[in-house]
C-alpha cells in the first residue's frame, strides 16, 4: 500500500500543497488503525529517545547517580537550547565530574530565540550544551560512567549503544535492519512504523516489571516537564500542556512523530514522506483529536492544524486541513 494523503494546504479555493505519509495506532494487542503502509521501514530519529533512555534506568545508572524526573525528561528531550536547558545539562555533566568536552553531540546555534539572540549579539559561540540532544547525551554519559565504558560512547559497537539497540529491538518487537547516524552522531536504529507504534503502546501499557517501571518513569517525566522536552512555543511542549499532561508526545526529524496515551492504552507513530515538520505536527494533532485526547477547539489545535494561514499583514490567505481519508 502506498502512502496516504494526510495534510492539505488551501489558498484561493484551490489545493496548493499536499503532504502524504504513513500513520499507525496500536494497543497492547497490536494494530488498531493505520493509514498508508504500516510495514514501512523508517528511522525514528529523535522520536524514540524514551526507548534510548531505557538502559539508563534499567542498568541502575539513573538511581546510582540520583537522577531526578527533570533530568529523565531531559534525557528524552530535543530541547531548544534555552538558558533553562543549557544550565540543567551543564549542572548534570559537571555534577558527574565531567566536562562539556566529554559530550559527543557537537554544536549548533540554539533554537531558543533569547539564547540565539544573546549569542548572536556577543562574541560567545554555542557549545555542546546548546545542542538539542545534549540531554540524551548526558544520559548516555551517565550510563557510560556506570558501565565504565570507553570515551567514544556513540560508537555503534560501544556497550552504551549496544544496550540501546537491545532495548529498541525488544520494545519494537523487531530485529532492526540497520542504523543510520543521527544529527547528534549517535546511531539511530531503524524499524517498521508499526514496530515503533507497538513500542509506544508498550509505554502506554507498561506493566510492573523492571522495564515497565522504567517506561512509566520516562513517559511520566516527559509529560510532567514538557518545557524541558522541547521548549516555549514548540509543538511537543504545547501539545502535552494542552492535554493536561496526560499524554506524552515526541517529535523526530524528517517528519516523524509519536504519542503515548496511557488512559486509552494506545501508541501512535507517524511519518510524513517528504519530511515536513509542519505536516507531522498537523497530523499528530489530527490523530490526537481523532482519539479524543485533544479538543479540536483548543488554541493549540488551532495553531497546529485548524487555524487560518495569515500573511505578514494579518490577512487570511488560506488554511491547513486534513485530507478527506484522514481523520478530521
Amino acid at each position: 500500500m502506498r502512502s496516504a494523503d494526510m495534510i492539505e494546504l488551501w489558498r484561493g479555493g484551490m489545493r496548493e500543497s499536499l503532504h502524504r505519509g504513513h500513520a499507525v495506532i496500536c494497543d497492547a494487542h497490536g494494530l488498531v488503525e493505520a493509514w498508508g503502509q504500516p510495514s514501512r521501514t523508517i528511522f525514528p530519529r529523535s522520536s524514540c529517545k524514551m526507548i534510548q533512555a531505557l538502559p539508563l534506568i534499567e542498568s541502575g545508572a539513573a538511581d546510582a547517580a540520583g537522577l531526578t524526573d527533570r533530568q529523565l525528561a531531559l534525557a528524552c528531550a530535543s530541547h531548544s537550547g534555552g538558558d533553562l536547558h543549557v544550565k540543567a545539562v551543564e549542572s548534570w555533566i559537571t555534577g558527574m565530574g565531567l566536562a562539556e568536552a566529554d559530550l559527543r553531540c557537537g554544536t549548533h546555534m540554539p533554537r531558543d530565540p533569547a539564547e540565539n539572540r544573546r549569542l548572536t549579539c556577543s562574541d560567545e559561540s554555542p557549545c555542546q550544551y546548546h545542542n538539542n540532544c545534549s540531554g540524551k547525551h548526558a544520559g548516555f554519559l551517565t550510563l557510560n560512567k556506570h558501565l565504565r565504558g570507553g570515551a567514544d560512547y556513540v560508537d555503534p559497537d560501544h556497550p552504551v549503544q549496544q544496550a540501546v539497540k537491545a532495548a529498541f529491538e525488544d520494545v519494537t518487537g523487531e530485529t532492526s535492519p540497520g542504523f543510520g547516524i543521527d544529527g547528534c552522531s549517535a546511531p539511530n536504529w531503524a524499524s517498521s512504523l508499526e514496530g515503533l507504534a507497538r513500542g509506544m503502546a508498550r509505554f502506554a501499557n507498561p506493566g510492573n516489571d523492571t522495564r515497565g517501571q522504567a517506561m512509566q518513569r520516562l513517559a511520566t517525566a516527559m509529560r510532567t516537564y514538557p518545557e524541558l522536552v522541547a521548549g516555549e512555543g514548540r509543538a511537543c511542549t504545547l501539545l502535552m500542556q494542552a492535554m493536561d499532561h496526560k499524554v506524552t508526545v515526541k517529535t523526530g526529524a524528517e517528519g516523524v512523530f509519536v504519542a503515548i496515551l496511557p488512559e486509552q492504552g494506545l501508541g501512535i507513530a507517524l511519518k510524513i514522506t517528504d519530511g515536513a515538520t509542519r505536516a507531522a505536527e498537523a497530523a499528530i494533532t489530527a490523530l490526537l483529536i481523532h482519539l479524543g485526547a485533544l479538543d479540536a477547539r483548543h488554541p493549540v489545535a488551532e495553531k497546529l492544524l485548524n487555524g487560518p494561514i495569515l500573511n505578514c499583514r494579518g490577512m487570511v490567505t488560506g488554511d491547513m486541513r486534513t485530507a478527506q481519508a484522514f481523520p478530521h
